[in-house]
């Protein structure tokens, strides 16, 4: 792989000569990022296509290439990529619905919009995986009708096909008012009982591990009750069922449904499986009480799950906080925090409280600047990537509190050229900072230089712009593949070289 022309490919200042030069000479691997450029025209596209056969999918899926530029009998994966965009042809779903190649079968039955008629011919597909991906993505009319197939492989894609009535979801769950199914694909390939090995060590086995069928296909209907149940189409009162079922799948599908009774949610919280009750303390349908409850649990991610949920308890959020390690994020709760209860926790004697609501970046200048004063080393961390702070508030943090803030300092989008320097000349230096100072606007040629010492800042400094362009041409031979295409990416990057490195082919 070049890999100079793989970055030069990517590089936003090629002239549009040179993109055509480069076209000339792609492979594959070049042909990949030709086909990602935001301003490749169509008629390059189009060469680009007919040279580099691998490009041309991308292509299609980018709108560079239309219907008249495909042949769907000799170009049928590029067909099935505008079919997919409904940019297609009608006559090409027929031409595709009879592909021997089942894989295209498959790709066209995932695609919206096709003829009636192609829709008969995919549902009646010899190979069952190709009617499965239909009932995934059909419409309600048609998923209603595959949920009588005789395949249960079929009716577990129908069962997680958002479009699939209700009603029918339901009945899928319970088998009443359907016919049994009559195969699967366990019991296609192996006399029954039979229990797939986990160990398999067979080649040409492709069945799931731990697929089973006694005939009652049973790990594929176990499935399919999974995909039901997390379908949010499925109506709540076919789901409240499963609350103490055996399997603990099905109680942890539930578990994370928004529409459940507060008596599910109750048993839920016991649960026996921290999983099950971490998803349950996440999920909006918890009530006040139960949310108390959940924030004893023994279980770290219970709780630390609990402090995402949107709506928690601005008290019970700020303890769980100081209890738990609910990480460097904004949560939901404080998002959503009035400006009352903004100024109110900013100016809680709690340092939790304070380290929450600091991650917002859209407070008032007032308690933006009280927080970047605070004496809290995690409260300062948290206010230090606010835009709005200035160099003397962000110098300040750094005096007060030394190595613990640079990394913070460092992502601050107002941070100036010459305390990035500052900050990448610090002692004990910060690896994170490096990173940070490499990706900044405001990064100069001679903070980039000293990041360029840092093996994981240096492919990002190798593709910032402020980069001395002699320093760039000089990276085009580093021994380390990602710098020399970030620095062939880099749009400071002389013409010379550029049009240099194409013509070395």
């Amino acid at each position: 792989m070049n890999h100079a022309l793989c970055g030069l490919a990517a590089n936003v200042s090629l002239p549009s000569e040179l993109v055509d030069q480069l076209i000339a000479v792609a492979d594959a691997e070049i042909a990949a990022d030709l086909a990602h450029r935001a301003d490749l025209s169509h008629a390059q596209a189009v060469v680009l296509a007919s040279r580099v056969e691998e490009s041309a999918v991308p292509l299609a899926y980018a709108g560079l290439l239309t219907a008249a530029d495909v042949d769907p009998a000799t170009q049928p994966d590029i067909a099935l990529a505008l079919l997919a965009e409904r940019a297609g042809r009608a006559e090409w779903a027929r031409l595709l619905a009879e592909d021997p190649v089942v894989e295209r079968r498959e790709k066209l039955a995932a695609c919206s919009g096709l003829p009636h008629d192609v829709v008969e011919m995919l549902a009646t597909d010899s190979d069952v995986q190709v009617v499965a991906e239909l009932a995934l993505w059909t419409t309600p009319e048609t998923a209603a009708r595959l949920a009588a197939h005789p395949y249960a492989e079929v009716r577990r894609a129908v069962a997680a096909n958002e479009a699939t009535p209700p009603a029918v979801l339901a009945t899928l769950l319970t088998d009443e008012g359907v016919p049994p199914a009559q195969r699967c694909l366990v019991c296609d390939r192996e006399e029954t009982p039979f229990v797939h090995d986990p160990q398999c060590s067979r080649l040409d086995c492709d069945l799931p591990s731990g697929a089973s069928c006694d005939g009652s296909h049973e790990s594929t209907r176990h499935d399919m009750q999974q995909m039901a149940i997390r379908n949010p189409a499925t109506p709540t009162e076919a789901v409240v069922g499963f609350v103490s079922h055996p399997s603990l799948l099905l109680r942890w599908a539930l578990a994370g449904r928004p529409d459940l009774p507060s008596e599910v949610c109750a048993r839920l919280a016991v649960d026996s499986n921290p999983g099950v009750r971490a998803d349950l303390a996440e999920n909006p349908a918890i009530d006040e009480a139960l949310i108390r409850v959940l924030a004893t649990d023994r279980d770290h991610e219970v709780r630390r799950r609990l402090a995402h949920n949107p709506l928690v308890a601005l008290d019970l959020l700020t303890h769980l906080a100081s209890a738990t390690r609910v990480g460097a994020t904004l949560l939901p709760r404080m998002a959503s925090a009035s400006p009352d209860e903004v100024e109110r926790l900013a100016e809680s004697p709690n340092p939790a409280a304070r380290m929450l609501i600091a991650q917002r970046r859209d407070l008032p200048p007032a308690v933006r600047d009280a927080l970047a004063a605070d004496s809290d080393t995690n409260v300062v961390k948290s206010i230090a990537a606010h835009p709005g702070l200035s160099e003397g508030q962000l110098r300040t943090m750094l005096d007060r509190h030394g190595v613990r803030v640079v990394a913070k300092v460092a992502a601050n989008p107002d941070a100036t050229a010459a305390l990035l320097e500052d900050l990448a000349r610090h002692e004990p230096s910060v690896q994170k900072a490096f990173r940070e100072i490499a990706r900044h606007r405001n990064a100069s040629a001679l903070a980039l230089l000293a990041c360029l010492a840092d093996a994981q800042a240096r492919p990002i400094a190798a593709s910032h712009a402020a980069l001395p362009p002699p320093v760039i041409e000089e990276l085009l031979t580093d021994a380390d593949w990602q710098v020399v295409e970030a620095a062939a990416a880099n749009p400071s990057l002389p013409l010379a070289v550029m049009s240099d490195l194409i013509s070395r082919l």
